[in-house]
């Protein structure tokens, strides 16, 4: 009995070994289809993951890029826009208070219609296709693709057509008839800029760097104006002392005896605010030309033309005061303030190639060479310019484009490039510089011979504003 009690005792321990190994077995099985079940899901998800169109993902990194290199550049542009109030100031305050209506209304003008002459013809032709000159493409905005849109572009490159316009402006004041300024308005805004502006910034043959180009095939490398010394000031400074001559000097200027007479400006308080609110603009007109801020190289790049820009503007007029405390006896504010615009005038061609070191130089021999400019043109050449623009637009922006191939660090002179780039530099300055000046003098020529550029004796002494508006800016 008690031989049988422990055989069933035993039997039972194997039937219940035998049930648990079924157990764990029956377990195992079911997760290992389980196991594969599961893998051939997720097989089946990347495959349709991997057969899914890649355009179908959002690229929120490449639109957060994108979109901030958009805001960017639009801030850039206030930036340049609110210039043109820094600009109507300085010139209102170098005049008379009589011409200052007239004067504020002219840099209304400027940017009302060179707006929208730039949208309708210009842009084409500064951004066509063409090796000359682009092709116009009326209203139609079609033509440009560029990675950002093509409407802040072109409110970008608006605002700086209208820079170029509004320089023109202050060496011809106070004695230029409202109507001929608004038909030479025209012309700067639909084509002579925009034609210089498709040479350079549009792709033409001064910046062409394929292989076979005639800048390469001369030079060995392009043409360089990163925000406009040459391509915005220059032209306009071209411009305009080509008109100031052409008008001639205004009544009382010179005595008998050739002899220069100082006509001071009303308002120097309205003059430097004006400046002040260039300087500002300029953080827009410099920096803003990298057209981009997300990327690491961008946020350098912009910080560093923002360092450049604003030493070259101390810089110059640190050595306009200077040189004009020694020069007459005393700190001249005017002289400092147009030597404050010399230097950012003068470092806007290479802001984004020279040291921080040589945009103090260039600031300074900008500043410098601005004070024996004026005195040049006023009392050499008989020019009378009442604001300083061709000196401070013209000359140094033609020094400043020249002296990029002297102290950029990648290719100048000085810093073992050799002569190339400023060969490139020189060749370019000079041929925009006379394609502005020679089509401003045919400008003004036959509007001159039309119907005469210049307001009759006694409008120009009683004042603009009363004859040319029917209103003064003063009571």
């Amino acid at each position: 009995m008690d031989r049988y009690k422990k055989h069933s005792i035993a039997k039972l321990w194997i039937a219940g070994a035998l049930m648990m190994a079924f157990f764990f077995a029956t377990s195992a099985l079911a997760q290992d289809s389980a196991a594969v079940d599961s893998a051939a899901v997720a097989s089946t998800v990347t495959e349709a993951a991997v057969a899914a169109p890649a355009e179908k993902a959002p690229d929120t990194v490449g639109d957060l890029v994108l979109g901030l290199n958009t805001v960017w550049m639009l801030v850039a542009a206030a930036l340049v826009f609110f210039m043109q109030p820094g600009f109507a100031l300085v010139e209102a305050g170098f005049t008379r208070s009589k011409n200052t209506a007239n004067i504020l209304m002219k840099n209304f003008v400027d940017f009302l219609i060179g707006s929208l002459l730039y949208w309708a013809i210009g842009f084409g032709l500064m951004f066509g296709v063409g090796s000359l000159v682009g092709m116009p493409h009326f209203f139609d905005l079609s033509f440009y693709q560029g990675s950002l849109p093509t409407e802040g572009f072109l409110i970008f490159q608006t605002v700086f057509c209208a820079t170029a316009a509004t320089i023109v402006s202050g060496s011809m004041a106070e004695r230029t008839k409202f109507s001929m300024y608004i038909v030479y308005t025209i012309f700067i805004s639909a084509v002579i800029y925009p034609v210089s502006g498709h040479w350079t910034w549009g792709g033409g043959w001064l910046m062409d760097a394929s292989e076979g180009s005639f800048m390469m095939n001369l030079f060995g490398t392009t043409f360089h104006d990163f925000a406009g010394s040459t391509i915005v000031h220059s032209v306009g400074g071209w411009i305009a002392l080509v008109g100031a001559a052409m008008l001639g000097p205004r009544i009382g200027k010179y005595s008998k005896d050739g002899k220069s007479r100082a006509i001071p400006g009303h308002s120097l308080t309205i003059a430097a605010l004006g400046v002040f609110i260039l300087w500002f603009g300029w953080f827009g007109f410099n920096p803003g030309s990298q057209l981009a801020a997300a990327g690491e190289a961008d946020r350098f790049a912009i910080s560093h033309v923002f360092l450049t820009t604003n030493l070259a503007a101390c810089a110059g007029g640190v050595l306009a005061l200077a040189v004009s405390w020694m020069k007459y006896g005393k700190p001249s504010l005017s002289l400092t303030l147009n030597g404050i615009l010399a230097g950012l005038v003068g470092i806007t061609a290479g802001c984004d190639a020279v040291s921080a070191l040589s945009s103090v130089i260039i600031g300074a021999i900008c500043g410098v060479v601005m004070i024996y400019s004026v005195e040049f043109i006023e009392k050499t050449l008989k020019i009378d310019d009442p604001v300083g623009a061709s000196s401070v637009h013209g000359v140094c922006g033609f020094l400043g484009t020249v002296m990029t191939g002297l102290f950029a660090t990648n290719g100048g002179l000085f810093f073992g490039g050799g002569a190339a780039l400023l060969g490139a530099q020189v060749f370019g300055a000079v041929v925009v510089g006379t394609w502005a000046a020679g089509m401003g003098f045919i400008l003004f020529k036959i509007l001159d011979v039309v119907h005469g550029l210049r307001v009759p004796a006694r409008i120009e002494e009683e004042g603009l504003d009363i004859y040319e508006h029917g209103e003064s800016a003063y009571n």
